[in-house]
């Protein structure tokens, strides 16, 4: 599972490929969508299992910015709205789509793989790779201007969040 990074360490390039994927994975199942035999519940776990699963892939890694988040956010309301057979100009609002199909925000949910991840990298041996990018500080002077998202940087905010709550 490799990710799509710029030289920037931006991974929008990932993330747009990722709902690619998704998409794809989405439209293959239109028959099931479309099927009157089967329950909501059953086509939102299909979409859960299915389509949502292939979404985050190596989102615990991204520099998650607003953009990323809306982008992500829309597809993941879009599909319960097709499954659901809500269309333009009906609508729904987000919380209730979320709370009718059983789903979370998509920034809750990068967060909680997010913190997943860092469990299972604080864990690892002290020579592996992966710990070893957790703690690096890369040497030299900085650019001009605001300071880059880092996913420490992330973490650190994630952290804040939840001590607010």
């Amino acid at each position: 599972m490799g990710s799509i990074i710029d030289q920037q360490g931006r991974s929008d390039a990932d993330v747009k490929a990722t709902i690619g994927k998704a998409r794809t994975a989405f439209l293959q199942l239109k028959n099931i969508w479309n099927s009157k035999q089967l329950s909501t519940n059953i086509n939102v776990t299909i979409f859960n299992t299915n389509v949502k699963a292939v979404l985050p892939n190596g989102a615990q890694t991204w520099r998650t910015t607003t953009t990323t988040i809306k982008k992500l956010q829309v597809f993941i309301n879009d599909c319960p709205c097709k499954i659901l057979n809500i269309h333009w100009p009906d609508t729904i609002s987000n919380n209730l789509l979320w709370k009718r199909t059983n789903q979370l925000p998509a920034e809750e949910e990068i967060r909680k793989r997010r913190w997943k991840w860092m469990g299972h990298t604080s864990r690892k041996s002290s020579d592996c790779i992966t710990r070893q990018g957790l703690t690096w500080n890369p040497e030299g002077k900085w650019k001009k201007g605001r300071p880059k998202n880092t996913l420490r940087r992330e973490i650190e905010a994630d952290m804040k969040r939840m001590n607010n709550n």
